[in-house]
This record gives C-alpha cells, structure tokens and sequence, in this order.
C-alpha cells in the first residue's frame, strides 16, 4: 500500500476483490461489547469484526505489567488472523468510527505491520465516510475459511519500559493523551495521573479533522514540526498512540510504539511521574 490510508470509494471499488479482507475494528473502553453490538447491527458489506480485547490484545496480567491491552504474541496475532481467514496474501483494511473511536483501526494497522504484513490499510473517516457515500451496510454474517498466517516480527518497532527509562539523549517521547491527562489534572482510567518525565504532549485526536478524516499531511507535518531523531509514541495502553504514528508516517516520520505506555508505566511505583506542562 502506498499510502497507510483508503478511500470509501477506493474500497468501494474493491469491494470484489477476493484479496480484500476489511476488519470491524470498533470499540468501546466504557462498554466492551459496544462494538460487536455495532457490528451486528450494520457493517461493511464482506466485514469481519475484531475486538479489541478478545482479539487484539493479551490477557491483562495481575500484576498490570504490560499495561491495560499488552501486545499479544506474534504467533498467537498470527493464529487470531488466520482463524478469522486471513493470511499473508491479503490485502487489510481496518475501520472503526471516528473521530472520538478512531483509534482501533490504526491499532490492527500497527499490529500488523509489526508482523511484516506491508499490504494494510485503515478507511480514512472509518463507516461514517462510508455512509455519508452512500455506501449501504449490511447486517448479514460474514466468515471465511481459515488460512494461515506466518508471521515475520519487526521487533525494532517497540520498545519497552525499560528502554524508554533510559532512552538515548536526544530521544523524542510524545504522549498522545487528552492534554488534561497529560498534566495529571485527571485520570479517568489508571490509578496514577501524570506523564512520563521528559515527554511532549501531541494528541491524537489532533491528527483528525472534524469528519473524523486524517489531516492532510502538511497539516501533520505542522503538527510535528522540530521533532528530529528517534521518535518514541505511547498513550494510556498502547492503541491511540498508533493513530499519532499512522500521522506521524503522514508527515514522512518513522517513530515508535511504547507498547505498554502510561498504564504499564505506573504499574511499577518506583517510576518516576510528571505532573504539569512539559
């Protein structure tokens, strides 16, 4: 894909396309299952649906290590997909609904770019763009034969906690919550409030415009501006950071995922929290 983005009328066009497999990808952090009620009640014609938790993500360890949705493993991503049919041949398109839940689309994006699956791509605007096409959705059941899946990790991008304690000098961190969690004024969801020592603050949900479309690149491009060198991205739990790194590849950046972010941060009390502007 040359572009990390699609088109409702480039998927449109597709929508024959026996390559084509387009992922449901909507949720809810408030109601878990608001997203498969969605999905049931009208998608993409051809749409499988995964969640976010079931699918998406690891089992949350007692501990909180690894944050409130850890990175599955590789085989065990890999056998999700091919269980849901499908595999290295396929072209992906992910979806959700933004702009406040245009954050689970990009987050299979990641995932599967960091299983060197290059052939992905989310729907710009997500099921909003598309019925504002008049594009029609269906309600009927969707399954394909499973297939199989082989994965080949990019581990290079991301980084641990670990590594961002003691990231290079000249390291760019940026916390791409609401700015208000950023300062540690709330926090709705982790038990500590505050960001990483050292990070800036870029959120995510800058990177769209009200339609729920990602801005135009130059538009990113204004909103890293100055940013240089190694870029590291992480968020509460690893899934609306990989919206600013869908963003950052806009502007022509290549950055990082903190996978495990704010809420695996604090899940060890001797690391240090900030509090306040940058």
């Amino acid at each position: 894909m040359r572009s990390p983005l699609v088109s409702a009328r480039w998927l449109h066009e597709h929508l024959g396309d026996e390559r084509l497999r387009i992922v449901d990808c909507r949720f809810s952090l408030q109601d878990p299952s608001a997203g498969r009620r969605a999905y049931t009640a009208g998608h993409l014609p051809g749409a499988l649906f995964l969640d976010l938790e079931q699918d998406l993500s690891a089992p949350v360890r007692p501990d909180r290590r690894g944050g409130r949705h850890p990175l599955p493993t590789p085989e065990a991503l890999a056998q999700t997909l091919g269980r849901a049919g499908i595999g290295n041949e396929h072209v992906v398109v992910a979806y959700d609904d933004p702009p406040a839940g245009g954050m689970y689309a990009p987050r299979l994006w990641w995932l599967l770019r960091w299983l060197g699956h290059e052939q992905v791509a989310v729907l710009d605007g997500g099921i909003g763009a598309w019925r504002a096409a008049g594009y029609e959705v269906s309600t009927a059941a969707v399954e394909y034969a499973p297939t199989t899946f082989k994965p080949h990790p990019r581990p290079e991008m991301v980084v641990d906690a670990d590594f961002v304690a003691h990231r290079p000098a000249g390291t760019v961190l940026i916390d791409s919550r609401a700015p208000e969690r950023y300062r540690g004024e709330v926090e709705p969801i982790d038990p500590v409030a505050g960001h990483i020592p050292g990070a800036i603050n870029r959120n995510w949900l800058d990177s769209l415009e009200a339609s729920g479309k990602f801005k135009p690149a130059e538009a990113q491009q204004k909103r890293f501006a100055g940013l240089e060198g190694e870029i590291i991205a992480y968020c509460g739990s690893g899934v609306s950071a990989t919206a600013n790194l869908l963003a950052l590849e806009l502007a022509g950046k290549q950055a990082k995922l903190y996978a495990g972010s704010w809420s695996d941060w604090v899940s060890d009390p001797s690391r240090p929290v900030a509090r306040g502007e940058a």
